[in-house]
Parts: C-alpha cells; structure tokens; sequence
C-alpha cells in the first residue's frame, strides 16, 4: 500500500522526528520479520513474551540485512537496552524491547541512543487484563516520556494470543474510554493503513509535544501445543 504522509505534527527543536517515510518503513520490517519468526513452531500463544520478541528482533536482523539493500547498512536493530529518556538522567528509566538506530542520525547528530523504540505487548480483545496492560505497561510508558522521552515517534508490536486486530483495538479502546482516555483510542492507521496496523496520539505532560504511536498486531501462525 502506498505510503500517506500524515498531517505534520508540532515539535519542538530538541525533540526527534524520524519522519513518516521512515516509520512506515517500520511497520513494513516488523511485518515482514514477523512473517519469518511466526514460521517457526516454538513461537506460539503459549510462549513467553520475551522468546516471542527475541524470535521477532532475530527476524528483524534477517529481513534488514538480506531483504532490504538500500537499509542493510543503515539501520541497526539493537538489543534490549537501558533507557534514558531525559537529557543529563544519571539513572535509566527502563528497559527498552526493540531499540533501532540510524546511521545516518547518528552521523549527522551525533546521537548515540536509539532513534525509534518497539515496545512488544501481549494483547486478546477479550481479556481485559491483557488490554489494561497494553496501556500501563505499553503505551503509558511513551505517554509519561518513561520511553522515546526525545521522540515524536513510538511503536508497539502486539502479539495477538486469541481474536485479531479489530478485536484487540476493540478490547484497548473500551480500557481506554473506561479511563475517561477517548482522545487516545486507537484509530486507522496515519502512515500505513492496513488491517494489521493502528495509530494513536498521546499527550505528554512533562513535553510540549505529544508522541505518536504506530501499532502492528500479529497474528500467531501456530495454536499453543496441548497438553
């Protein structure tokens, strides 16, 4: 699907814009490494969080480095690293899932910290539990500047345990709206619009600029192994 540049969102001077063309490329990685990961059979609903990632940040490496020439020397996917999302911080803020980086950012800013964060989530529609988390433990943790504190732009990868991508955006925006959160929901996608991929917008209260979120739900090839 072509890329749709989105309307242009207000930043201020320190903060980074990786720009739309950029995130697209993203979301388009993170559905073609997941493609790969989902193939094999040990990736599955029953799973843990961190091997489903692990699998999916491998497959990302693969997709860059033999798919994608004209980004095979430009991108780096990092391992899960500590994050320090305020300029001068002394202590990390958390740990990031999937870190990526840009050369050519790096070159030109001399910025050695990650230009663009995956966050990596659970989700069914229809466990409420899995929705709350989505939010405080995913996007709360861009929303409060815990995560990308200097970016404009921020991903989540939600791995679909039961249901499918309507049903998951279903389950997090009714947590949302019990949260008196509406303005948040999760809406078609700004960049990239496909079945699999959402948007949302986040207000930052410590930064004069909120943060944009691009979702990739995905889908698991294989059930969980009976018992």
């Amino acid at each position: 699907m072509s890329y749709h540049a989105p309307e242009p969102v207000g930043s201020e001077p320190d903060l980074l814009d990786i720009d739309g063309e950029r995130c697209a490329r993203i979301l388009q990685l993170l559905n073609e490494a997941w493609g790969r990961a989902s193939e094999c059979q040990e990736v599955n609903p029953a799973s843990g969080e961190v091997e489903i990632t692990e699998s999916l940040r491998d497959s990302l490496r693969d997709v860059i480095n033999g798919q994608v020439v004209e980004w095979g020397n430009k991108v780096w996917v990092l391992p899960g690293t500590e994050s320090r999302s305020r300029l001068g911080a002394r202590r990390p803020s958390g740990i990031t899932d999937i870190p990526i980086a840009f050369t050519d950012i790096r070159e030109a800013h001399g910025d050695h910290d990650p230009h663009a964060i995956i966050e990596c989530k659970r989700i069914a529609g229809s466990r409420a539990d899995l929705c709350r988390l989505y939010v405080v433990e995913g996007i709360d943790r861009f929303k409060t500047a815990k995560y990308a504190g200097k970016h404009v732009f921020g991903f989540m990868a939600g791995y679909i345990l039961s249901g499918d991508a309507p049903s998951a955006t279903h389950g997090i925006n009714r947590y949302l709206a019990k949260k008196g959160r509406q303005e948040e929901r999760l809406r078609p996608c700004l960049i990239r619009d496909e079945p699999w991929t959402r948007s949302s917008v986040h207000e930052r209260p410590r930064l004069n600029a909120p943060i944009t979120l691009h979702h990739a739900f995905l889908s698991f090839r294989y059930a969980s192994p009976r018992g």
